[in-house]
């Protein structure tokens, strides 16, 4: 049986799985494919080092500092979010709290990490072999949310992130072969998307970015269309959707250490439905 891990990211939200992974982790759960979009390319990039509670150290204590998030990262970068603070200034070797690579690169499993083109719109999928020692750079252009982040340079090509082109990529997951898919969201898996802020994000981004733009707008309909496509995998036995029934007050941004280890624990308690899944 060749099981998939799909993490959908989500912001600080994202924390749910971090929780479930490091629960599977604790029961020895291996996935032979992992494919991650935005803040859950680094779950899954932690969950394949076998580094066990490194992301709950991540989320409840360095996303509180300036150099992580803030108004003075956006007037001095032009991105409120500087990723090159989480995946390089902290997870390189001579980092806070570095990333093994030596581990990623020895572990047998797939590493997908989808991206969004920001000039074309279409979606990227980077693999294992994109990075390196020191250097994470697909996880940044994974993770850099639209206006939020300007697009993250690679290979003469800017991106955004992937959940403008594949919000829930576990067609994408069968596709590359998978028997079994554990799809991780960051929200109630009946809670369908509402377009929010995409539509003022998209109309600031749409000059430069149009096709972004558009994605951009199409993001809520295709996430919805993908949980559902997934809920009819999981009446099949093919796909266990793994969701908090509530997200604790926690939104993409929300930084409050007490709700971010609530939804943490629920993730943690949530993974003990792994195990029959891949029995």
């Amino acid at each position: 049986m060749k099981l998939g891990i799909v993490d959908v990211g989500g912001g600080l939200r994202d924390i749910y799985s971090a929780g479930v992974l490091d629960r599977i982790m604790d029961e020895g759960v291996k996935a032979d494919l992992c494919i991650g979009v935005s803040a859950g390319s680094a779950n899954l990039a932690t969950y394949l080092a076998s580094q066990r509670g490194r992301l709950l150290t991540f989320y409840t204590e360095y996303t509180f500092r300036k150099e992580y998030m803030s108004m003075g990262n956006f007037a001095r970068l032009g991105s409120y979010i500087n990723l090159d603070y989480p995946y390089s200034i902290l997870s390189n070797e001579d980092g806070e709290f570095p990333l093994d690579y030596d581990a990623i690169a020895a572990n047998p499993a797939e590493f997908i990490v989808v991206a969004s083109d920001a000039d074309s719109g279409i979606p990227k999928y980077f693999t294992k072999s994109d990075i390196s020692r020191n250097n994470y750079d697909i996880m940044k252009a994974s993770s850099a949310i639209p206006f939020i982040c300007k697009p993250y340079p690679i290979g003469g090509r800017r991106y955004f992130d992937g959940a403008l082109a594949d919000p829930v990529p576990v067609v994408k997951a069968l596709e590359l072969g998978c028997d079994k898919v554990i799809v991780l969201l960051s929200k109630p898996k009946d809670r369908p998307r509402q377009v929010g802020k995409d539509e003022l994000f998209a109309s600031l981004i749409r000059r430069k970015y149009p096709l972004a733009a558009k994605n951009l707008i199409l993001r809520a309909p295709r996430y919805n269309a993908s949980v559902q496509e997934a809920k009819e995998l999981e009446k099949m036995g093919k796909v266990l959707i793994l969701a908090p029934d509530d997200t604790c007050g926690v939104d993409t941004l929300t930084r409050d250490k007490a709700a971010l280890l609530s939804l943490y624990y629920k993730g943690f308690r949530d993974g003990e439905q792994v195990l029959d899944f891949v029995k």
